[in-house]
């Protein structure tokens, strides 16, 4: 009798082990992944020869570099007893849903965030193992997701940030401890490094980086006139909302596309000018670019100094907000960050703004586009009062010039002192050389933009007085309207007016204001003065309350 009674123990102890391993699934099998074979893309890359855009005339779409199969190999232990059954049983209390819906049924024991972690993990199994519905947005995957989200289990009831448990996508160009940080280029594709300071921030608060998104390699400032959202390591990434028609947007072309796809709670980009904003706008979700030096740029692969910044792109307003403030933090270590005003980031309080109270600028020069036209009656509408405003003329001639001048010394700072062991190169020139060795695979666009900065001369002096020269010239355009008329934010459409905005060093929130009559995305795209974000957030949120026009594309549904 003892015996048993020891043996019935043991069983029920197991029972009780394996019931909290499986997630209730109805499998009990090890997920078996169907191989990736690579497939015949002649036909559609001689279809889009003919594409009337010169930049979607694509050479290549599968990258010569990925093995998807390998990459399903971090996929099999994680989704080990999680079935399609358990996908369809969890898909509404997670799809679409913004981030305080899922803790909330986390909270009421309707869902877990192992499971939460998995069934994002074989959505993207579901959709990029495909030929037909793969998007080539996944660059890795975090071999540990669905571990830290067991732990996140244990200590679910604590009191935690909202991105507590939420699995969080980052482009390939933020430093991320356990990942390659390839910025879609093939010499740093065994680039192992520690964690970006963002990042840090994340983890601390107890997010979950599933995984690496793919971009425009070394963040479109590499080939001249190439598709926007091509990476060596990635291949081309392609747009939710038609696939091989309308553009990814870039550089954060990953980030913007897995957002639409429903890859995962939120999404990290990274901006210069116009690579959040761009690609939020092109996938209909929400990209923030913040002021330069509010987030910190440490262990991010370099443009420009000056000018870049990290940013949330997620599928709503609220959810923009809780990651702005789970990545934000005081960072020494950059210049930008550490000479910032002392201020907090509340996301919990971008609701309750009247848009009776709003002063916005209405740009003049938009007005021929009528779906903005048209949102900007619906504002006039709902209260908001618009004021029609003729822009300045701006314009930065020596705007490449610029980035390579800084890129030129801010890469090989990068490469030198943050990049993993295994990276060699340690100069623009030094990459330059490695893809002349192959240049079928790592350069089918070529690489103008690296051969520019190899050639750019100009002095320090000259930059000096370039950066200042630009800088007051952009921000007159914005200060003009606004001293006028008193606004709170002027508005443009998508990332119109993203090169001034990044030489104003202002920043941008565009939030989806509806879709052309092919089916593209467009965006309003709201510009404040320096460190006004939370006001951008309240903005954005109204207007999001008051439009509500952002859908999922139809074939990710």
């Amino acid at each position: 009798m003892k015996n048993l009674c020891c043996l019935l123990s043991l069983l029920f102890l197991l029972s009780c082990q394996s019931k909290n391993h499986t997630t209730d699934s109805t499998s009990t099998q090890k997920m078996k992944i169907p191989p990736w074979v690579p497939y015949d893309e002649s036909a559609q890359l001689a279809a889009n020869q003919e594409h009337e855009n010169p930049r979607m005339r694509y050479q290549l779409i599968q990258s010569k570099f990925q093995d998807k199969n390998i990459l399903w190999q971090r996929l099999e232990d994680q989704l080990d007893n999680f079935s399609e059954a358990d996908y369809n049983r969890l898909k509404p209390l997670i799809l679409e849903q913004d981030i305080l819906t899922i803790q909330k049924n986390i909270a009421e024991g309707q869902l877990t965030y192992e499971q939460l972690t998995q069934w994002y993990l074989f959505r993207i199994l579901k959709f990029e193992n495909k030929p037909e519905t793969t998007l080539h947005s996944i660059i890795d995957i975090n071999p540990n997701a669905v571990a830290l989200a067991r732990q996140c289990d244990q200590e679910k009831n604590k009191n935690h940030h909202p991105i507590f448990g939420m699995p969080i996508l980052v482009k390939d160009n933020i430093n991320t401890e356990g990942m390659n940080t390839t910025a879609g280029a093939e010499v740093l594709k065994d680039n192992q490094t520690g964690d970006a300071f963002i990042i840090e921030q994340i983890k601390n608060k107890g997010g979950i980086i599933l995984g690496k998104a793919n971009l425009s390699e070394w963040a479109y400032f590499f080939c001249q006139g190439c598709p926007v959202g091509y990476s060596a390591v990635g291949g081309q990434t392609l747009n939710p909302y038609g696939r091989h028609v309308f553009e990814t947007g870039g550089s954060s072309a990953g980030s913007g596309t897995t957002m639409a796809a429903n890859y995962g709670a939120a999404a990290i980009g990274t901006e210069t000018a116009g690579s959040i904003l761009s690609p939020s706008s092109q996938n209909s979700v929400v990209g923030l670019k913040p002021t330069i030096g509010l987030l910190s740029r440490s262990g991010i692969v370099p443009i420009s100094s000056t000018l870049d910044t990290p940013g949330p792109m997620t599928r709503n307003v609220r959810d923009n907000a809780i990651l702005l403030s789970a990545m934000f933090g005081k960072d020494l270590t950059d210049f930008a960050s550490s000479d910032r005003p002392d201020q907090t980031i509340h996301w919990n309080e971008i609701a309750g703004e009247d848009l009776k109270n709003l002063r916005l600028g209405v740009n003049e020069d938009f007005l021929s586009d009528s779906i903005y036209k048209s949102t900007t009656e619906k504002l006039a509408d709902a209260g908001a009062q618009l004021f029609t405003f003729k822009p300045a003329e701006v314009d930065f001639p020596d705007f490449v010039t610029f980035l390579n001048a800084d890129m030129k010394k801010d890469l090989p700072v990068y490469l030198s002192s943050v990049a993993g062991p295994t990276v060699s190169v340690r100069s623009v020139a030094d990459v330059v050389a490695y893809n002349l060795q192959d240049t079928l695979r790592r350069i089918p666009y070529g690489q103008g933009y690296f051969e520019g900065i190899v050639a750019e001369d100009i002095s320090e002096a000259e930059f000096a007085k370039l950066k200042i020269t630009y800088k007051a010239k952009a921000q007159t355009a914005f200060l003009k309207p606004m001293k006028k008329y008193k606004l709170n934010a002027v508005l443009s459409i998508n990332n119109y007016s993203a090169g001034q905005a990044a030489m104003a060093q202002y920043p941008c929130l565009t939030v989806p204001m509806g879709y052309k009559g092919s089916g593209e995305p467009i965006s309003l795209t709201f510009i404040a003065k320096p460190w006004e974000e939370e006001k951008l957030l309240r903005i954005g949120y109204a207007f999001e309350q008051l439009t509500k026009v952002r859908k999922m594309p139809d074939g990710y549904r």
